[in-house]
């Protein structure tokens, strides 16, 4: 069974429509490369996904629960949604790090912030604080930050940065993680960073959503491909059904301009 299913998504903003019937489904310990010019629509889906930006219609469905359905009106109520988001972890293009905190308080804060809601935190405090320190500071190690777990954002290069984001994301231990534009921040040297990052999580079967411009990372990363052009999704298959025999000429346009760039 799919671990992702998202069923005739729509999207507006004001009058216009931002996405257009968006279906399809993500096996667990896939990644999924979305690509496609910039405004059509690509970070909206994603901000859907992680209810940062509410659908007007579709459904949306992790291991078989229903987080989403827009003929269901218990599924939009306000006090529920910071529970779904935790099926998602979302990184951000621009890092969204809090500067007043260290890479290391970036990492514990929202398992500190969720930690509060257990019914024996005042009682284990103690013991739950050190449990998230040592959690975070394994997912640092990680990602190579191991000396850098006291330093600030600001004290940090890009790609520092984007990896700190990264190991906040897998803090609480989504079902799927997200990645929208990683790279288009950072400089060649430091895109190389976070890409090797991700494809590590993708050889250690970590189920993801990537956007990306970084056509031949996402060829290469995934199990599966959408080009997205005007809210519509156009082309969807294998990296080579989508990358070496597009069946559709806007798609063709695309990845044309890209191999001729």
């Amino acid at each position: 069974m799919a671990i992702l299913e998202v069923e005739h998504i729509i999207k507006n903003f004001d009058r216009t429509e931002v996405l257009k019937d968006i279906s399809f489904s993500l096996e667990k310990g896939q990644a999924l490369s979305i690509i496609g010019s910039s405004g059509s629509g690509k970070t909206t889906l994603l901000r859907c996904l992680n209810f940062l930006e509410t659908p007007d219609g579709g459904a949306i469905r992790v291991n078989g629960e229903t987080l989403f359905d827009s003929a269901d009106k218990q599924t939009r109520q306000e006090s529920k949604i910071r529970m779904k988001r935790l099926h998602f972890g979302l990184v951000f293009q621009s890092f969204n790090l809090f500067p007043q905190y260290t890479a290391l308080g970036n990492v514990m804060l929202a398992q500190e912030l969720l930690a509060k809601n257990e019914p024996d935190y005042k009682a284990r405090k103690k013991e739950i604080l050190a449990r998230i320190e040592e959690n975070s500071k394994e997912l640092l190690d990680e990602m190579g930050l191991s000396d850098r777990m006291g330093n600030y954002p600001h004290q940090l290069s890009g790609g520092q940065c984007q990896r700190v984001a990264i190991a906040r994301a897998l803090a609480l231990r989504p079902d799927i993680l997200c990645f929208d534009e990683p790279t288009s921040a950072l400089d060649p040297e430091l895109t190389g960073e976070v890409l090797r990052v991700i494809r590590e999580l993708a050889e250690h079967q970590t189920t993801m959503i990537i956007v990306t411009h970084e056509m031949a990372f996402a060829r290469d990363v995934a199990n599966q491909v959408i080009f997205m052009d005007d809210g519509y999704i156009l082309e969807q298959g294998t990296p080579d059904q989508v990358f070496l025999n597009p069946t559709q000429e806007r798609t063709k346009q695309f990845l044309s301009h890209y191999q001729n760039g």
